[in-house]
Protein backbone atom coordinates (compact mmCIF):
# COMPACT_ATOMS: atom_id res chain seq x y z
CA UNK A 1 0.00 0.00 0.00
CA UNK A 2 1.48 3.66 -0.52
CA UNK A 3 1.44 6.09 2.41
CA UNK A 4 -1.65 8.09 1.31
CA UNK A 5 -3.48 4.60 1.54
CA UNK A 6 -2.28 3.77 4.74
CA UNK A 7 -3.23 6.81 6.32
CA UNK A 8 -6.16 6.42 4.55
CA UNK A 9 -6.80 3.23 5.74
CA UNK A 10 -5.90 3.56 9.71
CA UNK A 11 -8.71 3.91 11.91
CA UNK A 12 -9.49 6.85 14.47
CA UNK A 13 -6.92 8.87 15.56
CA UNK A 14 -7.17 9.73 19.17
CA UNK A 15 -5.56 13.01 20.20
CA UNK A 16 -6.24 16.72 22.05
CA UNK A 17 -6.77 19.76 20.36
CA UNK A 18 -4.61 22.52 22.32
CA UNK A 19 -5.78 25.98 21.95
CA UNK A 20 -3.71 28.95 23.15
CA UNK A 21 -4.98 32.83 23.18
CA UNK A 22 -2.53 35.11 24.42
CA UNK A 23 -3.66 38.47 25.98
CA UNK A 24 -1.76 41.63 27.13
CA UNK A 25 -4.37 43.34 29.87
CA UNK A 26 -1.47 45.64 31.13
CA UNK A 27 1.65 46.80 32.01
CA UNK A 28 1.85 44.79 35.23
CA UNK A 29 -0.29 42.39 37.62
CA UNK A 30 0.07 41.88 41.46
CA UNK A 31 -0.06 38.64 41.82
CA UNK A 32 -0.26 38.51 45.56
CA UNK A 33 -3.72 40.50 44.80
CA UNK A 34 -4.57 38.69 42.26
CA UNK A 35 -4.53 35.24 43.90
CA UNK A 36 -6.49 37.22 46.63
CA UNK A 37 -9.31 38.00 44.43
CA UNK A 38 -9.49 35.11 42.04
CA UNK A 39 -9.13 30.77 42.95
CA UNK A 40 -5.79 30.73 41.53
CA UNK A 41 -2.73 28.68 41.98
CA UNK A 42 0.80 29.31 41.72
CA UNK A 43 1.43 27.49 38.06
CA UNK A 44 4.67 24.98 38.75
CA UNK A 45 6.28 24.06 35.46
CA UNK A 46 5.90 20.10 35.40
CA UNK A 47 9.31 17.99 35.44
CA UNK A 48 10.23 14.81 34.11
CA UNK A 49 12.98 12.94 36.11
CA UNK A 50 15.59 14.38 33.90
CA UNK A 51 14.24 17.88 34.52
CA UNK A 52 16.50 19.82 36.84
CA UNK A 53 15.02 21.64 40.15
CA UNK A 54 16.53 25.00 38.71
CA UNK A 55 13.93 24.64 35.38
CA UNK A 56 10.95 26.86 37.13
CA UNK A 57 8.87 30.47 36.10
CA UNK A 58 10.72 33.25 38.03
CA UNK A 59 8.22 34.04 39.85
CA UNK A 60 6.22 31.61 39.14
CA UNK A 61 2.45 32.63 37.13
CA UNK A 62 -1.13 31.92 38.38
CA UNK A 63 -3.35 29.42 36.91
CA UNK A 64 -6.92 29.77 37.03
CA UNK A 65 -9.37 27.07 36.43
CA UNK A 66 -12.30 28.38 34.54
CA UNK A 67 -16.15 27.25 32.79
CA UNK A 68 -15.66 25.02 30.17
CA UNK A 69 -16.00 27.01 26.84
CA UNK A 70 -18.48 25.88 24.00
CA UNK A 71 -17.48 25.54 20.86
CA UNK A 72 -18.85 24.81 17.25
CA UNK A 73 -16.28 22.74 15.41
CA UNK A 74 -16.70 20.69 12.22
CA UNK A 75 -16.57 16.59 12.66
CA UNK A 76 -16.45 17.07 16.39
CA UNK A 77 -20.01 19.05 16.46
CA UNK A 78 -20.63 21.16 19.29
CA UNK A 79 -18.37 20.25 22.60
CA UNK A 80 -17.19 21.77 25.58
CA UNK A 81 -13.62 22.55 25.61
CA UNK A 82 -11.94 22.52 29.47
CA UNK A 83 -10.42 25.85 29.85
CA UNK A 84 -7.72 27.27 32.22
CA UNK A 85 -5.86 31.21 32.38
CA UNK A 86 -2.32 31.64 32.88
CA UNK A 87 -1.62 34.84 33.95
CA UNK A 88 1.72 36.12 34.26
CA UNK A 89 3.65 39.31 36.52
CA UNK A 90 3.86 41.54 33.36
CA UNK A 91 -0.16 41.36 33.06
CA UNK A 92 -0.10 38.62 30.04
CA UNK A 93 -2.96 36.53 30.35
CA UNK A 94 -2.60 32.95 28.29
CA UNK A 95 -5.80 31.22 28.00
CA UNK A 96 -6.00 27.53 26.90
CA UNK A 97 -8.81 25.37 25.48
CA UNK A 98 -8.27 21.85 25.34
CA UNK A 99 -10.81 19.25 22.97
CA UNK A 100 -10.15 15.79 22.79
CA UNK A 101 -10.90 14.12 19.86
CA UNK A 102 -11.23 10.71 17.90
CA UNK A 103 -11.03 10.83 14.21
CA UNK A 104 -9.88 9.48 11.07
CA UNK A 105 -6.76 11.12 9.41
CA UNK A 106 -9.14 12.60 6.53
CA UNK A 107 -11.57 14.53 9.13
CA UNK A 108 -8.21 15.62 11.45
CA UNK A 109 -7.08 17.34 8.19
CA UNK A 110 -10.79 18.72 7.70
CA UNK A 111 -10.65 20.44 10.56
CA UNK A 112 -7.33 21.75 10.82
CA UNK A 113 -8.55 23.59 7.36
CA UNK A 114 -10.96 25.10 9.14
CA UNK A 115 -9.04 26.50 12.44
CA UNK A 116 -7.39 27.97 9.82
CA UNK A 117 -9.88 31.07 10.46
CA UNK A 118 -8.97 31.48 13.77
CA UNK A 119 -11.88 34.27 14.40
CA UNK A 120 -14.40 31.48 16.04
CA UNK A 121 -11.45 30.86 18.55
CA UNK A 122 -10.93 34.32 19.62
CA UNK A 123 -14.17 35.14 20.18
CA UNK A 124 -14.86 32.42 22.39
CA UNK A 125 -12.11 32.96 23.74
CA UNK A 126 -11.90 36.33 24.94
CA UNK A 127 -15.61 36.08 25.95
CA UNK A 128 -14.32 33.03 28.40
CA UNK A 129 -11.47 35.40 29.67
CA UNK A 130 -13.44 38.81 30.08
CA UNK A 131 -15.08 37.28 33.65
CA UNK A 132 -11.76 36.64 34.80
CA UNK A 133 -10.09 39.88 33.55
CA UNK A 134 -13.18 42.12 35.31
CA UNK A 135 -11.68 40.27 38.75
CA UNK A 136 -8.23 40.59 38.57
CA UNK A 137 -8.24 44.32 36.93
CA UNK A 138 -7.76 46.04 40.29
CA UNK A 139 -4.47 44.05 40.49
CA UNK A 140 -3.61 45.68 37.09
CA UNK A 141 -1.29 48.21 36.64
CA UNK A 142 -1.75 50.48 34.01
CA UNK A 143 -4.63 48.42 32.50
CA UNK A 144 -5.14 48.16 29.00
CA UNK A 145 -7.04 45.67 26.49
CA UNK A 146 -6.66 46.25 22.71
CA UNK A 147 -8.99 43.96 21.23
CA UNK A 148 -7.48 43.07 18.24
CA UNK A 149 -3.96 42.34 20.08
CA UNK A 150 -3.70 38.93 20.67
CA UNK A 151 -2.11 35.90 19.60
CA UNK A 152 -2.91 32.03 19.22
CA UNK A 153 -1.25 28.79 18.90
CA UNK A 154 -2.88 25.33 18.08
CA UNK A 155 -1.21 21.86 19.04
CA UNK A 156 -2.41 18.76 17.92
CA UNK A 157 -1.35 16.44 20.33
CA UNK A 158 -1.48 13.00 19.02
CA UNK A 159 -2.04 10.05 21.65
CA UNK A 160 0.63 7.18 22.29
CA UNK A 161 -1.68 4.81 20.63
CA UNK A 162 -1.69 6.86 17.21
CA UNK A 163 -1.79 4.33 14.43
CA UNK A 164 1.71 5.86 13.06
CA UNK A 165 5.10 5.89 14.05
CA UNK A 166 7.50 9.58 14.01
CA UNK A 167 9.74 7.82 11.20
CA UNK A 168 6.64 7.01 9.09
CA UNK A 169 4.88 10.51 9.29
CA UNK A 170 7.99 12.08 8.35
CA UNK A 171 8.57 10.14 5.59
CA UNK A 172 5.46 8.83 4.15
CA UNK A 173 3.02 10.50 6.14
CA UNK A 174 4.88 14.01 5.71
CA UNK A 175 1.93 15.44 3.73
CA UNK A 176 -0.73 14.54 5.83
CA UNK A 177 1.81 15.91 8.78
CA UNK A 178 2.51 19.25 6.75
CA UNK A 179 -1.32 19.53 6.58
CA UNK A 180 -1.71 20.07 9.82
CA UNK A 181 0.87 22.10 11.10
CA UNK A 182 -0.09 24.49 7.83
CA UNK A 183 -3.74 24.54 9.29
CA UNK A 184 -4.27 23.39 5.63
CA UNK A 185 -6.91 20.87 3.96
CA UNK A 186 -5.89 21.50 -0.03
CA UNK A 187 -2.88 19.72 -1.31
CA UNK A 188 0.11 21.19 -0.88
CA UNK A 189 3.68 21.13 -3.15
CA UNK A 190 6.40 18.84 -1.97
CA UNK A 191 8.66 22.21 -1.39
CA UNK A 192 6.05 23.61 0.76
CA UNK A 193 5.61 19.54 2.52
CA UNK A 194 9.27 19.50 3.40
CA UNK A 195 9.58 23.16 4.93
CA UNK A 196 6.44 22.53 6.94
CA UNK A 197 8.45 18.94 8.25
CA UNK A 198 12.08 20.19 7.76
CA UNK A 199 11.96 21.56 11.51
CA UNK A 200 10.81 18.82 14.01
CA UNK A 201 12.45 17.56 17.31
CA UNK A 202 12.51 14.10 19.08
CA UNK A 203 13.57 12.49 22.84
CA UNK A 204 13.20 8.98 21.71
CA UNK A 205 12.06 6.66 18.61
CA UNK A 206 8.25 7.13 20.24
CA UNK A 207 7.98 11.29 20.31
CA UNK A 208 7.78 14.00 17.63
CA UNK A 209 7.20 17.58 17.63
CA UNK A 210 6.59 19.24 14.39
CA UNK A 211 6.16 22.87 15.03
CA UNK A 212 4.76 25.89 12.42
CA UNK A 213 4.21 29.42 12.40
CA UNK A 214 0.26 28.75 13.34
CA UNK A 215 -0.11 25.10 14.41
CA UNK A 216 2.09 22.58 15.51
CA UNK A 217 1.76 18.25 15.82
CA UNK A 218 2.96 16.76 18.96
CA UNK A 219 3.34 12.86 19.43
CA UNK A 220 3.89 12.38 22.95
CA UNK A 221 1.59 11.91 26.01
CA UNK A 222 3.96 13.20 29.00
CA UNK A 223 4.43 16.37 27.84
CA UNK A 224 2.90 19.08 29.93
CA UNK A 225 6.32 20.82 30.51
CA UNK A 226 6.14 20.67 26.47
CA UNK A 227 2.94 22.22 26.55
CA UNK A 228 3.86 25.29 28.79
CA UNK A 229 7.42 25.71 26.81
CA UNK A 230 5.19 26.09 23.44
CA UNK A 231 2.17 27.95 25.18
CA UNK A 232 5.00 30.34 26.74
CA UNK A 233 6.81 31.26 23.29
CA UNK A 234 3.39 32.25 21.67
CA UNK A 235 3.17 34.64 24.66
CA UNK A 236 6.28 36.02 24.79
CA UNK A 237 5.59 36.81 20.42
CA UNK A 238 2.38 38.64 21.88
CA UNK A 239 4.60 40.46 23.86
CA UNK A 240 6.99 41.49 21.56
CA UNK A 241 4.05 42.54 18.67
CA UNK A 242 2.61 44.56 21.53
CA UNK A 243 5.83 46.11 22.64
CA UNK A 244 6.97 47.03 18.93
CA UNK A 245 3.56 48.47 18.30
CA UNK A 246 4.09 51.26 20.87
CA UNK A 247 7.80 52.03 19.75
CA UNK A 248 6.28 52.19 15.89
CA UNK A 249 3.67 55.22 17.13
CA UNK A 250 6.28 56.71 19.60
CA UNK A 251 8.71 57.21 17.20
CA UNK A 252 6.31 58.38 14.96
CA UNK A 253 5.19 61.20 16.77
CA UNK A 254 8.80 61.56 17.76
CA UNK A 255 9.75 62.68 14.17
CA UNK A 256 7.20 64.99 14.24
CA UNK A 257 8.99 66.80 17.42
CA UNK A 258 12.15 66.48 15.82
CA UNK A 259 10.92 68.47 12.67
CA UNK A 260 10.07 71.15 15.19
CA UNK A 261 13.32 71.03 16.91
CA UNK A 262 15.29 71.18 13.89
CA UNK A 263 13.42 74.84 13.20
CA UNK A 264 15.92 77.69 14.14
CA UNK A 265 13.21 79.78 16.04
CA UNK A 266 12.33 79.76 19.40
CA UNK A 267 8.52 79.11 19.78
CA UNK A 268 8.24 75.03 20.61
CA UNK A 269 10.67 74.54 23.18
CA UNK A 270 8.44 73.75 25.81
CA UNK A 271 6.77 71.23 23.88
CA UNK A 272 9.64 69.23 24.11
CA UNK A 273 9.02 67.92 28.06
CA UNK A 274 5.84 65.49 27.10
CA UNK A 275 7.92 63.24 23.83
CA UNK A 276 10.81 63.23 26.29
CA UNK A 277 9.38 61.88 28.94
CA UNK A 278 6.79 59.81 26.82
CA UNK A 279 10.29 57.97 24.48
CA UNK A 280 12.13 57.66 28.12
CA UNK A 281 9.22 55.61 30.11
CA UNK A 282 8.97 53.36 26.31
CA UNK A 283 12.79 52.80 26.72
CA UNK A 284 12.48 51.38 30.10
CA UNK A 285 9.27 49.73 29.70
CA UNK A 286 10.50 47.80 26.88
CA UNK A 287 13.93 47.15 28.23
CA UNK A 288 12.11 46.06 31.31
CA UNK A 289 10.03 43.45 29.21
CA UNK A 290 12.97 41.83 27.59
CA UNK A 291 14.59 41.18 31.23
CA UNK A 292 11.02 39.64 32.21
CA UNK A 293 9.53 37.66 29.80
CA UNK A 294 13.50 36.46 29.37
CA UNK A 295 13.96 35.53 32.62
CA UNK A 296 10.36 34.10 33.81
CA UNK A 297 11.03 30.80 32.34
CA UNK A 298 15.29 29.62 32.13
CA UNK A 299 15.92 26.61 30.34
CA UNK A 300 19.66 26.47 31.10
CA UNK A 301 20.41 22.45 31.53
CA UNK A 302 17.37 21.23 30.19
CA UNK A 303 18.16 20.25 27.00
CA UNK A 304 14.95 18.91 25.46
CA UNK A 305 12.79 21.73 26.56
CA UNK A 306 15.68 24.46 25.43
CA UNK A 307 15.90 22.89 22.36
CA UNK A 308 11.76 23.12 22.07
CA UNK A 309 11.78 26.74 22.70
CA UNK A 310 14.42 27.43 20.51
CA UNK A 311 12.49 25.63 17.63
CA UNK A 312 9.15 27.49 18.24
CA UNK A 313 11.28 30.84 18.99
CA UNK A 314 12.77 30.40 15.05
CA UNK A 315 9.03 29.14 13.72
CA UNK A 316 7.51 32.39 15.54
CA UNK A 317 10.66 34.78 14.59
CA UNK A 318 11.53 35.79 17.83
CA UNK A 319 14.96 36.70 17.58
CA UNK A 320 13.83 39.08 14.00
CA UNK A 321 11.09 40.38 16.39
CA UNK A 322 14.27 41.07 19.08
CA UNK A 323 16.42 42.66 16.36
CA UNK A 324 13.55 44.60 15.28
CA UNK A 325 12.62 46.66 18.85
CA UNK A 326 15.73 46.90 19.81
CA UNK A 327 16.87 48.81 16.27
CA UNK A 328 13.57 50.92 17.15
CA UNK A 329 15.19 51.46 20.68
CA UNK A 330 18.29 52.62 19.16
CA UNK A 331 16.38 54.64 17.15
CA UNK A 332 14.46 56.06 20.29
CA UNK A 333 17.66 56.81 21.84
CA UNK A 334 18.96 58.59 19.00
CA UNK A 335 15.64 60.87 18.92
CA UNK A 336 15.57 61.15 22.36
CA UNK A 337 19.22 62.58 22.38
CA UNK A 338 18.58 65.22 19.57
CA UNK A 339 15.36 66.34 21.28
CA UNK A 340 16.76 66.79 24.52
CA UNK A 341 20.15 68.90 23.25
CA UNK A 342 17.60 70.70 21.15
CA UNK A 343 15.69 71.45 24.33
CA UNK A 344 18.78 72.37 26.23
CA UNK A 345 20.10 74.05 23.32
CA UNK A 346 16.79 76.15 23.05
CA UNK A 347 16.75 76.59 27.49
CA UNK A 348 20.96 78.29 27.02
CA UNK A 349 19.66 80.64 23.69
CA UNK A 350 16.57 81.78 26.14
CA UNK A 351 19.02 82.39 29.18
CA UNK A 352 21.42 83.83 27.33
CA UNK A 353 18.65 86.21 25.94
CA UNK A 354 17.21 86.93 29.50
CA UNK A 355 20.46 87.75 30.57
CA UNK A 356 21.69 90.08 27.80
CA UNK A 357 18.04 92.02 28.54
CA UNK A 358 18.65 92.02 31.72
CA UNK A 359 21.71 93.91 31.17
CA UNK A 360 20.52 96.34 28.44
CA UNK A 361 17.88 96.92 31.09
CA UNK A 362 20.40 97.69 33.42
CA UNK A 363 22.71 99.86 31.01
CA UNK A 364 19.21 101.53 30.11
CA UNK A 365 18.31 102.60 34.09
CA UNK A 366 22.02 103.33 34.80
CA UNK A 367 21.98 106.14 31.69
CA UNK A 368 18.45 107.57 32.52
CA UNK A 369 19.39 108.32 35.98
CA UNK A 370 22.01 110.24 35.21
Amino acid sequence: MTPDAIIAAAGPISGTLHVYVAFDWGEELALDEAQRRAPAEVRALPRRRRTPSSIAYRPPPLRIVLPNVPLDLPELGSVQAAAEATVFDFAAASLAMHVPFALDAAAVTRLAGWLADSAPLIRASRAAAEPLHRQLLPAIHGPHWDPALYEEYLIFQLAPSCPFEPAFLLDGGARWLASLAHLEAGELSDEEVREAVGSHLSYSPADLFVPDWAAAVLLDSDCDETLQTIEFANLQLLEYRHIDDRLDKALAAASRVTEIAKQPRLPFWRSFHRPLRTLGELRVEANGLFERTGNALKLLGEQYLARVYRLAATRFHLRAWERSIQRKLDVAEGVYQVVSDQAAMYRTEFLEIVVILLIAVEIALSIWKH
